[in-house]
């Protein structure tokens, strides 16, 4: 995904399964530092092309997790390349501290999150992700998995019309959100909406093309996806899991590609490493002991593509990097970090 100001065309995090590029591959893998003998979660497993790189880069254990069947699906065959040493989870990330418990596993060595939708989802038109070709409205990450979530069709043919609106406008950041959802509920009224092409069509009809090429179905397609799947949300439960897991000098990786997903991760890795900004001193809280902070940033600012990444894969251009790092306990210090209750020494079991 993509920044508020130059949204992305359905393009994401691209993998080397099927011709996609891992985006930012060698910054994710200098930011990890894996090591021989260390265990890693990748938790949104895709295409395998991170999984790949850092089974490659040492003799670790990996563990990896997607909330898409047909993710994991496609693993086996990395999974055969690597065996013993990769083990595939379906589920969703920000369930990992109870996914990785059933395996035995309370502590890691690092931690990546590659987030938005899959290019392999965009690609295939019966899972309802993309307005480039026909197909049910779904865009449910996990459909054979969760009959009962509701699907965006569900969302455009029942939401009343503000609390769609608000839907493409929070989620979406489309500033026509109410011209388009009255757009959408006239439509629903004579007949339901049951495809991405039928949708698009209704978006097209009341917005003008983007004078930067983008369809102006983009913005309302995913603000739809993202509350059918409440990514933000599942963004959020993975960063305080992650750094529940991460043991002493471990690390967290996350690339995004949209403001909405960065801006959670930028501002819960700042505060872990307390520099989200002092309390005025006219706020009580500054009267309060301030613990050490736990974490230490490894990025201050999100690390971007360079101009070779950009040439050679367009679609890494609003892809953006963070880390942040586990830091040791201090001598003497009561064992906790002060940060939203995570043991500062998390214990590593069995694997």
């Amino acid at each position: 995904m993509t920044s508020a100001s130059s949204p992305r065309a359905e393009t994401t995090g691209a993998h080397t399964t099927g011709g996609h590029i891992p985006v930012l591959l060698a910054e994710m893998l200098a930011a990890l530092a894996p090591r021989d003998g260390g265990i890693y979660l990748d938790a949104t497993f895709g295409g395998g092309g991170y999984a790949e790189a850092i089974l490659s880069a040492c003799r670790c254990t990996l563990f990896a997790i997607d909330r898409d069947p047909d993710a994991i699906a496609r693993g086996a065959a990395l999974t055969a390349r690597f065996p013993g040493r990769l083990h595939l989870i379906q589920g969703r990330f920000g369930d990992m501290l109870d996914l990785l418990a059933a395996h035995g596993v309370g502590a890691l060595d690092g931690v990546v999150l590659d987030l938005g939708v899959s290019s392999f989802q965009l690609d295939q038109p019966a899972r309802g992700f993309s307005f480039r070709a026909d197909g049910p409205l779904d865009m449910r990450m996990d459909q054979d998995t969760d009959p009962a979530q509701p699907t965006a069709a569900d969302l455009v043919n029942h939401l009343p019309e503000r609390d769609l609106a608000d839907v493409l406008f929070e989620l979406g950041e489309e500033r026509a959100a109410r011209r388009i959802a009255r757009a959408i509920v006239a439509a629903r009224a004579e007949a339901p909406i049951l495809t991405t092409g039928r949708l698009a069509q209704v978006i097209r009809a009341v917005l003008p093309p983007d004078r930067s090429g983008i369809d102006p179905a983009t913005r309302s397609f995913q603000g739809l996806r993202m509350r059918v799947n409440d990514e933000i949300g599942e963004i959020e439960r993975a960063l305080a899991a992650a750094a529940r897991l991460l043991a002493p000098g471990g690390r967290l990786v996350v690339v995004a590609f949209h403001s909405l997903e960065d801006r959670p991760v930028k501002r819960f890795m700042a505060e872990a490493a307390g520099v989200a900004g002092a309390p005025s001193r006219h706020d009580p809280r500054g009267l309060l002991a301030q613990t050490a902070p736990a974490f230490r940033l490894l990025t201050r600012k999100a690390v971007r593509p360079g101009a070779a990444e950009l040439a050679a894969n367009p679609r890494a251009r609003s892809a953006r990097l963070r880390a942040l790092e586990r830091l040791a306990p201090a001598p003497g210090s009561a064992g906790t970090d002060g940060f939203d209750g995570f043991a500062a020494t998390p214990m590593r079991g069995p694997t």
